[in-house]
């Protein structure tokens, strides 16, 4: 890791310890780095906002991409302070930056409580055999949006 690495890696540690010390949410913090400068930074929020999507790497990210007004974080690396949970290991797959960094691992998370293995679980498991009852309904009129946005000329694709 180079000092710079290091440099942003410590910052992503700093903000989880903010929004910690602030009451803010959970010990977590992340920056997205563009062009070797911090370009968004991001600490959970969950308590503080009611909102269970407000990890870090997701505020992170959001405020990444409302600053480079784009919905992808090309040439972006991200520096997180813990490894990321399956929510935001999918919004950071979908953001596609170039590269992930982080600090603690997921076993120190769920050692202080933050245990994400049975949502990685519950994701190997056939729809029938998971804990959160899963119906699929409508699939006929869900499929015609679907076919709708194929023949869409103007879509932006993503």
């Amino acid at each position: 890791m180079s000092n710079k690495d290091r440099y942003f890696m410590q910052r992503a540690i700093d903000l989880s310890r903010k929004g910690m010390q602030s009451n803010e949410g959970g010990p977590f913090g992340a920056v997205v780095v563009k062009d070797g400068k911090i370009i968004a930074e991001g600490n959970n929020c969950v308590t503080s906002t009611n909102d269970p999507t407000a990890h870090a790497e997701v505020v992170a990210i959001r405020n990444a991409c409302k600053k480079l007004n784009a919905f992808q974080l090309d040439g972006c690396t991200i520096y997180t302070s813990c490894e990321p949970c399956p929510m935001c290991l999918g919004a950071i797959y979908w953001a596609r930056p170039e590269k992930l960094f982080y600090a603690c691992s997921k076993q120190d998370a769920a050692e202080i409580g933050f245990d994400d293995a049975f949502i990685y679980k519950e994701l190997n498991l056939a729809i029938p055999d998971r804990t959160l009852k899963t119906v699929q309904l409508m699939n006929k009129e869900g499929k015609e949006v679907f076919e709708e946005w194929a023949t869409k000329t103007d879509k932006v694709k993503y």
